[in-house]
């Protein structure tokens, strides 16, 4: 699961950095550039042990503004393979203006990965019981996520202290004076909200302009975000509900929104104790995963549709299919890191309460998706490497930046995006009216028109701007 975080703002790192190389790019297919971008391991020490970053560019096709740099979020996300996508990404305005450059955080994908446990060891991890009703199930929960932390300590335990997000945006600076630009023009969706405003609080005086679209919020504690999160989902699935009822072939026998609700949370349940056939048994976990994953994006509701049917007919086939598909599993069994890279992020940037403070909140969050949300970040508890404390985000001094939220976006609520504008000295608060996560290139010309003119002119739209229907 895509877990979202906090993170511990610091100040920037004392001593002088290293100039960055030249970056050395060759083509790598499509008319795309790769290279790699060595960083230090710690950047208190910058000419101490290095990573290699992976970067991916793709050139400018008319009158070059500079580099745009994207982030997809996660964390865990891969930048690569998001640049990779551009072309279906980003508006042909971008694409014309600016260099579209792609890289995988340290920890992540193709750069210097954090490694936990093997294949089949994470198969197992993510089938796990998530949702524990008697005491010898939050044992066995508790027991797999401590031994999971102790195996990411094992296998990776000199990266682990300096994969927080405060390091990855000193990172960004590496890249951004690599690629030759005086100042950070920047895309993060998600996630990569937080790392463009840590790297703004950061450096606000190497800001052009940044979009931080489906904004955190990074003044909340874990398991309250955790709780809003699983809030977000259900106002999604609502909204689907709505959606459904609607139409035709909606597989509920209810023809209400809360009937709906009511049914999804009764099969879940089910599910806890009888899982789905499939080409993998089905488990609640898998079935909630399998549930959030199309409600990311509004296009893919018919295809929750034909996976609810399915379902709950008694076949978990798509509703596998979809939980693979976000946790990064392909049809051979291999994973991509980004479960490990989620989770070494989230533990590392904020302090994570004890297993006793899980149980009380889950009970408390939201159905049907809440108390899954909840235990999943359940390692951080046993993390091996101790979290550092927040800091407000402001980035004094900064140019203009633009958050977008989205009103109805599941995995980060509109609120969120709120207070991140309102946190930042110099943001302006755009608002998709509509459903999804994140809102650029997500079916709003008003968006896009709005977005492209920021970035091309570092102009902001007027405060208060909104675009979209009616609540």
């Amino acid at each position: 699961m895509l877990l979202l975080l906090l993170l511990p703002a610091v100040p920037a790192c004392k001593g002088a950095s290293p100039r960055p190389p030249a970056l050395t790019w060759h083509d790598c297919g499509d008319d795309y550039e790769c290279t790699t971008l060595q960083v230090p391991l710690d950047h208190t020490r910058p000419y101490g042990r290095q990573l290699t970053l992976a970067v991916t560019r793709l050139p400018a096709q008319g009158d070059r503004i500079g580099s745009l740099v994207l982030n997809p979020g996660g964390p865990g996300g891969s930048g690569v393979d998001y640049a990779r996508a551009a072309r279906a990404m980003l508006s042909t305005r971008l694409l014309d203006r600016f260099d579209i450059v792609g890289f995988d955080p340290r920890g992540v994908g193709r750069s210097t990965p954090v490694d936990c446990v093997d294949d089949a060891a994470l198969d197992t991890f993510l089938s796990l019981d998530t949702t524990p009703d008697t005491a010898d199930e939050r044992t066995t929960l508790a027991k797999a996520s401590q031994a999971f932390a102790t195996a990411c300590r094992k296998r990776s335990g000199q990266l682990l202290p300096h994969l927080s997000t405060t390091a990855v945006a000193h990172d960004l600076d590496l890249l951004r004076a690599a690629l030759g630009e005086r100042t950070l023009t920047y895309l993060g969706k998600s996630y990569g909200t937080l790392l463009g405003a840590v790297y703004a609080d950061l450096y606000p005086r190497r800001v052009r302009a940044l979009v931080l679209d489906g904004g955190l919020d990074p003044t909340l504690p874990r398991l309250r975000l955790q709780h809003e999160q699983a809030e977000g989902f259900t106002t999604a699935f609502r909204a689907y509900a709505r959606y459904c009822l609607a139409g035709r072939g909606c597989p509920f026998r209810s023809k209400t929104v809360d009937g709906v609700l009511t049914e999804l949370t009764t099969f879940l349940r089910h599910t806890d104790t009888t899982p789905l056939p499939a080409a993998r048994p089905v488990t609640e976990t898998l079935a909630t995963l399998g549930l959030l994953t199309p409600l990311y994006d509004r296009t893919s509701w018919p295809a929750l549709t034909e996976t609810l049917r399915q379902a709950l007919a008694g076949d978990g086939t798509l509703l596998l299919h979809q939980a693979d598909q976000l946790t990064g599993r392909s049809t051979d069994g291999a994973f991509s890191n980004q479960t490990e890279a989620n989770l070494a992020v989230t533990c590392a940037d904020a302090p994570h309460p004890p297993v006793s403070a899980y149980a009380t909140a889950a009970p408390r969050a939201p159905s049907p998706f809440g108390a899954s949300l909840i235990w999943s970040s359940l390692p951080c508890a046993y993390w091996p490497v101790k979290a550092k404390p927040l800091h407000p985000l402001r980035a004094a001094g900064a140019p203009p930046i633009l958050v977008l939220g989205t009103t109805r976006d599941p995995a980060t609520p509109y609120r969120w995006s709120q207070t991140l504008a309102s946190d930042l000295t110099s943001a302006t608060l755009l608002t998709h009216v509509g459903d999804g996560h994140t809102a650029y290139f997500n079916g709003s010309s008003c968006v896009d028109d709005l977005v492209d003119h920021y970035l091309t002119t570092a102009l902001p739209p007027p405060p208060g701007t909104r675009c979209g229907g009616v609540e």
